[in-house]
This record gives structure tokens, sequence and C-alpha cells, in this order.
């Protein structure tokens, strides 16, 4: 008997993915409006709710603070912070979850002070802490950094702040404390991401006064008290890119409904440049089977790149997602990754499954393609690399293992028995669903 801690996938590559998916809610919405349900003076409730690991360890955190948690249906979660008794958060579980540091901007305008450990999450390079504690010493909080973070006011006060970098999660917390502080608040250098988005629309719907919503400078004009309310989570568009990238690689033809337009505009443009263009009609994106999958150079045949940045620019997550997709088109291209000096540290195991790529840095990899993929047995270091590797082995010849499929499991919800209605050959190992 394999233990859960033992799970991988066993895939068998060469099969096109066909039929019709719908994409979960946005896991990077989810974490940080659950976090601000801590804020209500009564219940709220979440829709759209991925059911994956990193939110059933930010749903355990409000528990073990206190607050009631319920699935109520698919995708639907109750919260009632009324029972609230804590605002130190257990430090086994934050070593888990990242997302964790998203309670401290709710504890602190909360309570007036929170006790923070480190968070965990992906190994992908540092990921500073700076921007977050900035802002809350800007809106009038004492911030004592230890073996644990300790953050307390007497009172927030609205202020003009200057974020030192468009930190999503920085600016979800400033949000977040902004809310509940006297005054008027101006987030300047603010990430405006769709998960951003999201969780600004949600705060107004609990009474919150946010303008600026999709911009880089949000003002915020803080109340009294915030009431509980329906907090909608949009799309993933994350996944919606993955899945494109998941019908490019295998030549397949899929639909993907539920999307919206607006959150696509940098992807698509990426992956038209590497010859892949599916059809946006309303809110369905169909990815048709013979793509062209050829890369088209710059002008005067130069070679193209591919490269992240904060929104709108394109994704910093589908960076690995268009590495593998990369492999499979006819061209020279490279991707530079600016936002991790860790993210590319899964092409090795592409080159050992016959990609050929250099990594030049820890920051930009070279692709030439196609070049024919071969089953391997690889791990997943981190949620995006892992579904880049899970890409790569439903596109290679022969039988792949993917150990560490945690990883997987904390951003995509049932992957495999979504992957499997698509045609897919996977299988987890343990669980006694047979490959199809």
């Amino acid at each position: 008997m394999v233990s859960r801690m033992a799970q991988h996938f066993l895939v068998e590559g060469g099969t096109p993915l066909k039929g019709t998916v719908t994409p979960a809610g946005n896991k990077n919405a989810a974490l940080p409006m659950i976090a601000a349900t801590l804020l209500a003076d009564g219940p709220s409730e979440l829709v759209n709710v991925p059911r994956i690991r990193d939110v059933e360890l930010q749903l355990a955190l409000l528990e073990d603070l206190g607050a009631t948690v319920a699935w109520t249906g698919p995708g639907r979660v109750r919260i009632d912070p009324t029972g609230l008794r804590s605002q130190a958060l257990d430090p086994e579980l934050c070593r888990q979850l990242r997302a964790s540091i998203l309670l401290a901007g709710p504890l602190l305008a909360r309570f007036g002070q929170v006790t923070l450990p480190p968070p965990g999450g992906d190994v992908i390079g540092r990921r500073r802490l700076d921007t977050h504690f900035l802002a809350f010493e800007r809106l009038g909080a004492e911030v004592d950094i230890g073996h644990a973070y300790r953050v307390s006011a007497r009172s927030l006060t609205g202020t003009d702040i200057f974020l030192d970098e468009p930190s999503v999660t920085a600016t979800e917390n400033a949000l977040m404390a902004a809310v509940r502080a006297r005054g008027r608040t101006v987030l300047r250098n603010a990430a405006s991401e769709p998960h951003v988005q999201d969780l600004a629309h949600g705060l107004n719907a609990m009474g919150g006064q946010i303008a600026g919503i999709g911009t880089n400078v949000l003002v915020v004009d803080g109340v009294d008290a915030l009431h509980g309310g329906t907090l909608e989570i949009g799309p993933d568009h994350i996944e919606i890119g993955s899945f494109l990238g998941l019908a490019a690689v295998t030549d397949g033809d899929l639909r993907i409904e539920g999307v919206r337009p607006a959150d696509l505009e940098s992807t698509l443009l990426q992956f038209d440049r590497l010859g892949v263009r599916p059809r946006l009609d309303g809110s369905t994106l169909h990815v048709a089977a013979s793509q062209e999958r050829r890369i088209r150079p710059d002008l005067g045949g130069h070679v193209p790149k591919i490269e992240d940045g904060p929104w709108p620019a394109f994704p910093a997550d589908l960076t690995s997602i268009a590495v593998v997709v990369a492999t499979q088109c006819d061209g020279l291209v490279m991707i530079f990754e600016k936002m991790f000096e860790s993210r590319l540290y899964f092409v090795d195991k592409l080159v050992g499954m016959g990609a050929r790529a250099v990594l030049c840095d820890p920051h930009r990899v070279v692709i030439a393609g196609p070049s024919p993929l071969r089953g391997g047995v690889v791990e997943s270091p981190d949620i995006r690399a892992g579904m880049a590797m899970l890409l790569a082995a439903v596109a290679a010849e022969g039988q792949s293992e993917i150990h560490n499929i945690g990883q997987i499991d904390r951003g995509y919800e049932r992957i495999d028995e979504r992957l499997r209605a698509l045609g897919a050959k996977i299988d987890r190992v343990g669980d006694p669903t047979p490959i199809r």
C-alpha cells in the first residue's frame, strides 16, 4: 500500500487532449479573500473556491484562531469570524503556507496586534516581506522582527503610501489594513493583478470604500466596520494558461469555458509568438488542433523574447508553462524570468527528457525547438514547475513518473481526474482510479 506521502503520478504521454474544461476559482484570489472575512462583524460566503491544499491550510489557520468554517456546497465556503479569540498564528501551519502572511493585515486591523511566524511556500527564490511591514509602519504600526514578526498599533491612520515594489500580497495586506484605518489611504505602485481586483471588489461588497480598482493607484477611505457578504472568486487565469499549454503540447482540441477575456490579453499575446493562437468566443477559449507552433522572430529576424513582469505583463506563474510549450515549437526563443531567481531550475529536468535548452543564468533560458521529449522520472519543485513537468509528461513518448505531486495539488484541484476526462493517461499511484 502506497502512503499519501509517497504518491506520484504515472503518465503515459502522446495522447492529444480533447474535450471541454472549466477552470477552477483563482487560488490567489481565494487566499486573501478568506483572510478578508476576518474583518467582518458577521459571516461571509465565498463562491467558486478551489478545493486545494493551500486553501485547506488557510481555512485551518482561521479555525485555529477561533473562526467557524464550513463547506456549504461545491466551491462554497461559509466563514463566521465572530468567535475569533486569538491573533497568534500556528507556526507549523504557517511553515506550510506562504499565504499565511495575508492574515497579518486583517488581524492587525481587528485586534491592534498580530504575531506572525515566518511563512513557508514555494522555493523559487527570495520572496521579501519588507514591503508588507513598510506599509504597516506607514499606517502607524510598530514592527518587531525576531523569531516571529510582531506588529502592533494603537490605531491605524490613513496616509499616502508608495510601495517599494508592486508586490501582490503586500498590496493585499495594505488594502485589508487600510480599509479599517481612520481616514484616507492612497496606495501607489500597487499591484493590479486580477486576484488583487477580486479582493478589492470583495472588500467593497463587505462595506469597504476602495476606488481605482485595476490601476496602480488605489484610494481607500477607511470605515468603522465591515459586514459579511457573498464574495465571488473569478476563474484562475493561470490554470487557463496551463490548460492552453496542455492542449498545445499534445496537439489537442480543447474548449476552456468560463474565462474572463480581460485576464488573458498578455497570455494570448505571448502564446501567439509561439504560434499557438486559440480563438476567444465570449467566455469560451477554443484551442483547436494543428496549431502552427512556429516561433515568430522579431523584426529583422532577431531571436524573440518572452518575459514576465507585474500585471498587465505576462504572468510570472506562466513562465514555466511557456518554457515547455516552446520546446514543442519550431524556432528559437529566449524566455526571461525576471521575478524569481530559482523559477527556472527545473529546466535541467526538461533537458533530461530531451529538450534542447540552455539555461544562461538563473533568469534566462534559450530554447530551440521542436524537440521530441521522452518519458522520465522527475519531481515537482514548486506548484508551477510541477505543472510544467506534467505538460512535458503528457507530450512525451513513453511513461513518466512525477514525484512530490503534493506541490501540484497545492494549486490545481483534482488535476489527474480532470485530465483523465480529457483523454490523458494519468494515474495517481495509491489512488484506486486506473489509467484509462
